[in-house]
């Protein structure tokens, strides 16, 4: 099971960059199957490359510092 907590501290490592743009990441929910649902909020709700940061930047991230993080998904 990943690490709720975990999560949540590297998103704070991201927010950071999320919030230079106007945008910033909330955590909505991770999944036993290791996915990991976010809100991106502010600049980045209707961004069109919101698709782009979750994938190459919060994704990427997450798989990296978080073992068992499969994906990352918008919340709907």
């Amino acid at each position: 099971m990943i690490d709720r907590e975990e999560v949540s501290a590297v998103l704070d490592l991201i927010r950071p960059s999320l919030n230079a743009d106007g945008g910033d990441v909330t955590l909505v929910d991770v999944t036993e199957d290791g996915k990991v649902v976010v809100e991106l909020t502010g600049a980045c709700k209707g961004c069109p490359l919101s698709q782009l940061t979750l994938a190459n930047g919060i994704e990427r991230i997450l798989k990296e510092r978080v073992p068992g993080v499969v994906a990352v998904v918008p919340a709907e």
